[in-house]
């Protein structure tokens, strides 16, 4: 999978539609230094979110929802598993690269 560069949200609904089913590593920010990063399948898109079904610990799954704008600002982080490289750039590193 490329990386994407993104700078509307509609961009990351739209592109997220077409992975539903795909595996991802999630890497998000919660705030005060606490990172979280789960492997897991996107299973549905919504107007205002996606929802990711994580891998927890002894086998269990559970899901989480994500903001497509938290995607283009980097607080979520969107990985392909196999290579680990970004999905999508956060909008944050477009600026810094031009």
């Amino acid at each position: 999978m490329e990386e994407l560069e993104v700078n509307h949200v509609e961009e990351i609904q739209e592109r997220l539609i077409h992975m539903v089913g795909d595996r991802v590593r999630v890497k998000a920010n919660m705030g005060r230094t606490r990172v979280i990063e789960r492997m897991g399948i996107i299973k549905t898109v919504h107007p205002a979110v996606f929802i990711v079904e994580v891998d927890e610990r002894r086998g269990r799954k559970s899901r989480q929802s994500y903001q497509y704008v938290d995607v283009l600002t980097g607080s979520v982080e969107l990985f392909d598993p196999e290579s680990g490289e970004h999905l999508f750039t956060p909008l944050g590193n477009q600026l810094e690269e031009h």
